[in-house]
């Protein structure tokens, strides 16, 4: 199949279950592009809007790393796991007795500039290494916390153990580790069950294509 030069972004739903690497080259496949970049990995277990940027454009991939994230989350307490999401064992269970107040006054300590420390399971390298590959050999290193911002984090759906919450943050936010950290200041664990990426910066992601649609 003969490339092309193909200038310009796509604005690709992910679906769950690919990596972002495999959403991208599934695109430039499509698109028979020559050359062809992402802004903004989003773990297998993320569903959303992932830019793909094409030939010229992945020379403003910077713009887009560097903006806003916005995103839809739904976590379960009670439940720690090995990765801090539903992806992982389970490593511990607590009883859950979590009043809509008490998810109220937790949330409102992880709005504005927090500090996060990254989970073991991200791409962050230690001595080359990606943390993932470490930690899947059972390597726990330590890790430097970092300042993020969340400019907004409000509650959409709390049902018994399940939450359901939207946020915008800044670049280098982990949400796993905000679901983590969550957990751990309503005393229950926690762990993600569904991410989905529905802005960046001034893209949404209802402007947002489908791989079958494509």
């Amino acid at each position: 199949m003969k490339r092309r030069r193909l200038d310009g972004v796509l604005l690709l739903d992910k679906p769950r279950g690919l990596t972002s690497n495999a959403a991208l080259q599934r695109a430039k496949r499509l698109f028979r592009a020559a050359k062809a970049g992402h802004a903004g990995t989003l773990d297998p277990l993320a569903t959303g809007l992932l830019p793909v940027l094409f030939g010229e454009a992945t020379k403003f991939s910077g713009l887009l790393l560097d903006a806003e994230k916005e995103y839809e989350a739904e976590m379960q307490l009670g439940v720690a796991t090995t990765t801090g999401d539903a992806e992982g064992d389970e490593v511990a269970r607590r009883p859950v007795a979590v009043t809509t107040e008490d998810l109220e006054l937790a949330l409102a300590r992880f709005r504005g500039s927090i500090e996060q420390t990254p989970p073991m399971y991200s791409a962050l390298k230690r001595a080359g290494r990606p943390l993932y590959a470490l930690a899947r050999q059972g390597v726990v290193v330590e890790r430097v916390p970092r300042r993020v911002v969340v400019s907004s984090l409000e509650r959409l759906a709390h049902e018994g153990a399940r939450v359901r919450i939207r946020l915008r943050c800044s670049k280098g936010t982990y949400v796993r580790s905000l679901a983590m950290d969550l957990g751990e200041a309503l005393g229950t664990g926690a762990h993600l069950t569904a991410l989905r990426r529905t802005a960046a910066g001034g893209f949404r992601v209802a402007e947002a294509f489908t791989l079958e649609a494509l």
